[in-house]
């Protein structure tokens, strides 16, 4: 069966498990091959989180009508753009490192010690480990993964929200 040809709800929902299979793919190489997530890592899993938190509710309410299609299918685009966003910063941190790589604060430390725009400010700004490139796959990094994971659930959900 054509998966192009799939009900909005069905797709919605497919789209959804890929997100939590992704999270789950990260928290499993975070603890069984020891790949601990930089900063920017631990935004795309949150955003990866809220991406198919969006994606079930879209794919729960599945609306007949072209215009609740279309209203869910922006609000997918928004958490996906999110998500585009932080592994777009992530990539560009691997492709051009900082000239004096310096690991910062961890995560937690930061989260206890910072507010919310400035945690969310140097998280952004990147650090040392966030050039690192610990893993591959067919010569792409985590982060180049995440993008392309992001740009295809993005894709793959307007297609259902605007088809006629």
């Amino acid at each position: 069966m054509n998966p192009f040809a799939w009900s909005f709800r069905a797709r919605m929902l497919i789209a959804a498990a890929a997100c939590f299979a992704l999270i789950s793919f990260a928290i499993y190489s975070q603890f069984a091959w020891g790949l601990q997530p930089c900063p920017l890592c631990i935004f795309q899993r949150i955003a990866f989180a809220a991406l198919g938190v969006v994606l079930i509710a879209a794919g729960l309410h599945a609306p007949r009508g072209r215009g609740g299609r279309m209203a869910w299918g922006v609000v997918v685009l928004a958490a996906a753009a999110a998500g585009i966003g932080v592994a777009g910063r992530h990539v560009w941190l691997q492709l051009f490192p900082p000239p004096i790589p310096a690991c910062g604060a961890p995560f937690a430390f930061m989260r206890e010690t910072m507010d919310t725009p400035s945690l969310v400010r140097q998280v952004l700004t990147g650090t040392g480990d966030c050039g690192a490139i610990d893993w591959t796959f067919l010569g792409l990094s985590m982060p180049w993964w995440s993008l392309i994971w992001f740009v295809l659930i993005a894709a793959w959900s307007l297609h259902a929200a605007f088809r006629r």
